[in-house]
């Protein structure tokens, strides 16, 4: 295991193809700060809308319109406060692949507990859990104990999910651009793993994410297996976050989805043009 991992809790997840990876849990520490950055957010979203209550309240007759209104107005204003405070974390987990602007800021990343990416369904299930995590509000009392407690790391809601939180370590893979950079020394676009039958419309996906992949395969022979996987683990999170395939999990590989994805790419944009 790298050096780097001396001081810090440690999840491997073993790929389909047999290469462990070691994924470094996040600690407390980053955890909080990344909350706090988020209920920052809430917090000045909620004010913004109080102040302009306020402001609407000075020019018209605001209590007496509240006062007089039916009730679905109340339900509105209730679902409107649920969205904020809980809907928020489960919508930017979904969009940002895994991620809030309070993880983003400080390079987490929430994923499935075999490296996969979390769906919203998961998404929305840790989230939901939040409120029973935080008590009492908003200490995350019981979040904290069960985040002790667990060999994961994981509070109430990351347990019933099925996700862990983990710190992205540019480290232990080479970057894109220095791999990219590189010689191509084999051209060829042979496979090499066995097809992954997958279903997914690839009609969202840009040339430059397909180029992405491309470079990928032409020189991933030149990295060993550990940096490999990383790397093919990496070039294939955003792409599954994006077409949100279906396929069998037993047959799955990443290196051989890419594989598929690119065939089918060129069979369909670029040949057929």
């Amino acid at each position: 295991m790298s050096a780097t991992f001396a001081t810090e809790d440690v999840l491997i997840i073993e790929t389909p193809e047999r290469v462990p990876l070691h994924f470094a849990l996040a600690s407390i520490g980053n955890r909080f700060l990344a909350c706090a950055i988020d209920h920052a957010i809430q917090a000045l979203v909620l004010a913004i809308i109080a102040i302009g209550f306020i402001v609407l309240a000075n020019f018209s007759d605001v209590e007496g319109a509240l006062a007089s209104a039916p009730k679905w107005v109340y339900a509105v204003m209730i679902l409107l406060l649920f969205l904020i405070l809980s809907g928020y974390f489960a919508f930017f987990e979904w969009l940002w692949r895994g991620q809030t602007p309070g993880k983003r800021w400080l390079k987490l990343r929430v994923i499935r507990e075999d490296g996969r990416p979390i769906t919203f369904w998961e998404s929305s299930v840790r989230n939901l859990i939040r409120s029973f995590d935080m008590m009492p509000a908003p200490f995350y009392s019981i979040g904290l104990i069960s985040v002790f407690s667990t060999t994961r790391d994981q509070r109430v809601g990351d347990m019933i999910a099925g996700t862990v939180v983990v710190r992205e370590r540019e480290a232990e893979a080479p970057a894109f651009a220095e791999v990219f950079a590189s010689p191509v020394s084999d051209p060829a676009l042979r496979r090499s793993f066995k097809p992954v039958n997958f279903v997914a419309n690839l009609n969202s996906l840009t040339e430059s994410e397909i180029q992405v992949v491309e470079t990928f395969l032409r020189r991933r022979w030149d990295l060993g297996d550990v940096p490999r996987q990383w790397m093919a683990w990496g070039v294939s999170l955003p792409i599954l976050y994006k077409i949100r395939p279906t396929y069998d999990l037993a047959t799955f590989t990443y290196e051989g989805f890419l594989e598929e994805l690119l065939h089918r790419y060129l069979a369909t944009h670029r040949f057929s043009q």
